[in-house]
């Protein structure tokens, strides 16, 4: 398998200048550059918003779920006295 050396890097580097130029190639820079800040941030943003929706899940679940151990004492035994009945 053939990479790309130092020197096929440097001649493709160097065709591109010539075919868009000096400030043609800083304006794709800077748009190059804005977008992948665009993307950074809009992955930081959706990541909060992700860790948001599951807190808020989480939340909302464990209001809902009755687990005996967490119910009044008075219930817990009010149940078992209508065992013995």
């Amino acid at each position: 398998m053939m990479g790309i050396g130092m020197r096929e890097l440097i001649i493709i580097l160097l065709v591109v200048l010539v075919v868009f130029g000096t400030k043609k190639l800083r304006s794709i820079g800077s748009d190059l550059g804005g977008a992948v800040k665009g993307f950074k941030s809009a992955m930081k943003d959706g990541e909060a918003e992700g860790e948001e929706s599951a807190k808020q899940i989480k939340q909302q679940l464990s209001g809902d779920a009755e687990f005996p151990e967490n119910k009044p004492a008075s219930t817990a035994n009010k149940s078992t006295s209508d065992r013995n009945v």
